[in-house]
């Protein structure tokens, strides 16, 4: 009876043969199964989560950290250098240095004398900076009354040729000493200035005598754009400047925060900005930077302060770089608004 059930198992494994997984395979679910042990899975909080533990914070005082101020300080010097790479200057980008593109793995580009003629000396800032604004667009400052706190600072940084119109400047401001634009908003705003370059200039008066800075060796599609906007301020004798941001600080910037863990195609404009400003300033406030639907009280908010049109979805991390920004917060790194400022046309009663 013994030897008959062996033979009828050795029958069943004839008909139905135990498979195997090929190598490669059990290769790779080892790989799998050490990297989840390593870096285990981390479930990013919902909205929801994320403004209640927000609303956790709220009404606890916020004091500057000076130690956690210097140590980051230190963090970003060593990785960025934002002091000395922030923009392309005559120093550290010398004639014949090939630079690569960050955006872009397979494109660089050389200095010649042209392209070297149009950057500056050194960074054009006396640094260090003492008090910063960085100014995002988030729906977060309609009817914020932020406008007179954000302008009073000494140096205040703007995203992406904002709007400054006098329907906003209670709740945004109206100074700015630099503003970013992506060429693809001189493409898309501004038909790359092909056409009319006096609707360029005339939109950019808004932002009186301030530097305007581009990615202009970030994607080769965006160095014809950049270098235009660069001629165009010029021929016009604008008041405006450009600078162009030093690709290797973009792509060393990106690097820092991955490690952080921040995973995305590419870090929002507001995260570049604020980095940089945590290495350039002594004080960091930051204003719009409220990637949410909803506010503190659980009110629908626009996208920006100014329309509702949603970025393009999977490009940035947008909740996992405010969890970043938050934490600095709360470690006392930089300071974030997010309740309404005091409304400046409130007189105190005598």
């Amino acid at each position: 009876r013994r030897c008959g059930s062996r033979r009828r198992m050795a029958g069943l494994a004839w008909k139905w043969p135990r498979t195997r997984l090929p190598v490669g395979a059990s290769a790779l679910g080892v790989f799998v199964l050490c990297w989840l042990y390593v870096f285990p899975v981390y479930r990013l909080p919902d909205e929801k989560e994320i403004v209640q533990g927000v609303l956790l914070q709220q009404g606890k005082a916020w004091r500057r950290n000076q130690t956690a101020v210097a140590l980051f300080r230190k963090l970003l010097e060593e990785c960025c250098d934002p002091g000395q790479l922030f923009a392309m200057t005559k120093m550290n980008s010398p004639m014949g240095k090939n630079l690569w593109f960050d955006g872009e793995f397979l494109y660089s580009v050389t200095i010649d004398n042209a392209t070297y003629s149009l950057f500056p000396q050194a960074t054009p800032f006396q640094l260090p900076l003492k008090k910063c604004s960085v100014v995002g667009n988030g729906g977060i400052l309609k009817k914020s009354g932020c406008g007179k706190q954000i302008d009073q600072a000494d140096f205040v940084m703007r995203c992406n040729l904002p709007p400054l119109s006098s329907e906003y400047s209670k709740d945004v401001g109206s100074k700015t000493q630099l503003v970013t634009a992506n060429p693809s908003i001189i493409q898309k705003r501004f038909q790359n200035l092909l056409w009319s370059r006096k609707a360029f200039v005339d939109s950019v008066k808004v932002y009186n005598q301030s530097y305007i800075y581009m990615p202009a060796f970030s994607m080769k599609t965006g160095t014809g754009p950049s270098l235009r906007v660069y001629y165009t301020l010029e021929d016009f004798g604008a008041k405006q400047a450009v600078l162009f941001a030093n690709p290797n600080f973009l792509r060393d910037i990106g690097k820092f925060w991955k490690s952080k863990g921040i995973h995305a195609k590419r870090l929002s404009t507001g995260l570049f900005l604020v980095s940089a400003a945590l290495g350039l300033c002594e004080e960091v406030t930051i204003y719009g930077f409220w990637p949410f639907s909803v506010d503190l009280h659980g009110k629908f908010i626009s996208h920006h302060y100014y329309d509702n049109v949603l970025p393009d979805s999977g490009f940035h991390a947008m909740p996992e770089e405010f969890l970043q920004l938050w934490f600095l917060h709360k470690s006392g790194v930089l300071r974030m608004q997010l309740e309404p400022c005091e409304d400046p046309l409130i007189q105190p009663s005598a």
